[in-house]
């Protein structure tokens, strides 16, 4: 077996064009070397046509909702 070597946007094109992925991604828009993140927190949103808008709008609404339940800082 051979072991290959993609970046991020490689990964992310391919999976925006498969026809069997009915999802999002959600990443960071800048490279986060050192494992602490900033004040502000900027990410990309990436979805393709088999999922429309207002699915994607509820779906990520229904994360940030268990981000804020589940990761609220103390």
């Amino acid at each position: 077996m051979e072991l290959a070597f993609y970046s991020s946007a490689e990964l992310i094109a391919e999976l925006m064009r498969r026809r069997t992925f009915l999802g999002v991604v959600v990443h960071s828009a800048e490279e986060i070397k050192n494992g602490r993140w900033g004040e502000e927190r900027n990410f990309q949103v990436h979805l393709n046509g088999n999922l429309e808008v207002d699915q994607a709008a509820r779906l990520l609404d229904r994360i940030a909702s268990y981000m804020d339940a589940n990761f609220a800082e103390e």
